[in-house]
């Protein structure tokens, strides 16, 4: 019995790369999340924030890599609402209070005074230096100490049933301390306020406020835990509709909103002269390599613009999407989701509105085809390319420029590198989860240990407020002449720690951009008939924020600021460490 004949079956055929996986658009990535939630966290952090991207109407946003700028102001307006609403609560508590109590409470304002002074006397740092973190142990805990007493005395005074007419007797009022037969101890209404009887339901009542006061700023952080468990949960952040932090706001952040979104991701960067990079993060290993254009004499030369040069980079880099033949479907190489444009920076000096930057498509394209061969100084054009790892925290981008000029080609190269962001605001899930988890002693013991320090914190709260209010009022920002941004909100939340993990990334992601580049360009160069032999067949960064050339053949370069190139013709290429090494 013969098998029967299968006729084979027509394998599916895949032409050009697989689709890349589904990104997260900007404001529902991971950093815009997390910024979100530093607002609650960090009330310095909310008024830069506010500061920068609302009062400063006239400013223009800087650019958000990754992240959506206006999603985080939304959420720093409703923070301080939130705060300002809690902050009334607390200093009404306290007036209520210190009123009904006969001036009982005033006695706990001075060790909330100290424990503020503390707090300013340390800074913000993580390490302050000794002289501020001394002063400042010795005043934190000289309040404690001090608010501790008070609240032994009022305890003491609302069990002990001290008045004028207790069981203490009627001669409290008139005894002689120096007297015969007198103690000369002070009573406890003498401790508490001097001159004055303490009644036992006045007492009762101060420890009553007292407990009110633990209860509302035991309420705030389970509204922030509550806000962490909704709107700014990993499952709902991504629906930016139905975020209730957009819906609550005014006029004025609709106008602002609407430009921020405009410009943030626009390829047209109107920067401040002092700032052009501002957004991108920290530079890391800026080089320019100029090199002299020799003729090749077995070829036919052509012209070489700057735009052939980009042309020949572009398909070199976009291979960098493609994963390898055999990985399979499921590669999660960040190098898949490589962006890559082209920029114009622009002067903000010189426009009269905000509104006036072109940022109109067709504007932008006039602007982008007049710089990409002008080489001026104040508009540039640059290629570039980012890179958004660990769920846009870590952000790479490379800033590729080439220029020829008297038979002279410059390739600048300015990478830039955005870290990740900070981490109590990564532990921002964390703190939340935390305190809904709870017990009620916890929850308690945790509310009560902040009531010292609340009637300074809310009063800085409102002082803020006012401060804002009437800069708001008084400082005619709104018609002020546009300005380049003088602060990105997402290097204001980054830190400046990276992991092993995260510092392999970047050197790899630089590595295989500034690699593509190189080749790129030398294949321009051949095409165009100069002399390159291997151009540049290996850039690696090196510790000293150097770059070294693997091997340069019938050419000359210079690296550097203040470098320069000169012609050289036979003999071998210097070897490095040499005397004659261009790296010095």
């Amino acid at each position: 019995m013969s098998a029967a004949y299968v006729p084979q079956q027509p394998q599916p055929t895949r032409v050009g790369p697989p689709p890349a996986p589904p990104q997260n658009p900007p404001h529902a990535s991971e950093a815009t999340r997390l910024l979100c939630a530093g607002v609650y966290l960090d009330s310095a952090y909310r008024d830069r924030v506010i500061d920068e991207l609302h009062l400063n109407e006239q400013r223009i946003v800087a650019p958000s890599l990754g992240f959506d700028a206006a999603r985080v102001l939304a959420h720093a307006l409703r923070a301080r609402r939130q705060e300002l609403a809690w902050a009334g609560a607390i200093i009404g508590l306290w007036l209520v209070g210190s009123a009904l109590s006969g001036g009982l409470l005033l006695g706990f304002l001075g060790p909330s005074l100290t424990l503020a002074i503390a707090s300013w006397v340390r800074g913000r740092a993580a390490e302050p230096p000794l002289y501020r973190r001394v002063p400042a142990f010795f005043l934190r805990w000289w309040g404690r100490l001090t608010f501790a007493g008070y609240l032994v005395i009022t305890v003491w005074a609302a069990f002990a049933g001290i008045d004028d007419g207790s069981s203490y007797g009627s001669s409290y009022g008139s005894y002689d301390p120096y007297g015969p037969g007198s103690s000369g101890a002070p009573s406890v209404s003498d401790l508490v306020l001097p001159g004055n009887a303490v009644k036992p339901w006045q007492a009762w009542f101060a420890l009553g406020v007292l407990a009110l006061i633990a209860l509302c700023i035991a309420q705030q952080r389970r509204q922030f835990a509550r806000v962490m468990a909704a709107e700014l949960s990993t499952q709902r952040f991504p629906d930016a509709a139905g975020d209730p932090a957009e819906q609550e706001q005014g006029a004025r952040f609709e106008r602002v909103r609407q430009r921020i979104r405009l410009e943030q991701h626009a390829p047209l960067i109107m920067y401040h002269e002092a700032r052009p990079f501002c957004g991108a993060g920290s530079a890391f290993d800026t080089w320019v390599l100029a090199v002299e254009l020799v003729p090749d004499s077995l070829k036919k030369q052509q012209p070489l613009s700057n735009r052939a040069v980009l042309e020949k980079v572009r398909p070199l880099l976009a291979q960098l999407r493609v994963p390898a033949e055999y990985a399979g479907p499921g590669v999660r190489d960040r190098l898949r989701w490589l962006e890559m444009d082209e920029c114009v920076f622009l002067p903000a000096e010189g426009l009269l509105r905000r509104e006036d930057a072109p940022y109109h498509p067709q504007a932008f394209e006039e602007h982008r085809a007049r710089a990409v061969e002008e080489g001026g100084e104040k508009r540039r054009h640059f290629l570039r390319i980012r890179v958004g790892g660990w769920e846009e925290e870590l952000v790479v981008t490379v800033f590729v420029r080439v220029h020829t000029q008297g038979r002279m080609l410059m390739l600048e190269i300015a990478p830039h590198v955005l870290t990740p962001v900070r981490e109590d605001f990564k532990d921002a899930d964390r703190t939340a989860h935390r305190f809904r988890h709870n017990n009620v002693l916890g929850r308690a013991a945790w509310a009560l240990a902040r009531v010292p320090g609340s009637p300074a914190r809310a009063l800085i709260t409102f002082g803020r407020a006012v401060v804002y209010g009437w800069r708001l009022l008084t400082g005619g920002y709104a018609g002020a002449l546009p300005d380049g941004p003088a602060l990105s909100v997402r290097e204001l939340g980054s830190t400046g720690d990276r992991s092993l993990f995260q510092d392999m990334d970047v050197d790899r992601y630089l590595k295989s951009v500034q690699d593509r580049v190189a080749h790129g360009v030398r294949a321009a160069l051949a095409e165009s008939g100069y002399r390159t032999g291997e151009f540049v067949q290996r850039i690696v960064n090196i510790s000293n924020g150097g770059v070294h050339i693997g091997h340069v053949e019938g050419s000359t370069f210079a690296v550097g600021e203040h470098a320069s190139a000169s012609a050289t013709t036979g003999g071998p290429a210097p070897q490095k460490g040499s005397d004659t090494d261009g790296h010095g």
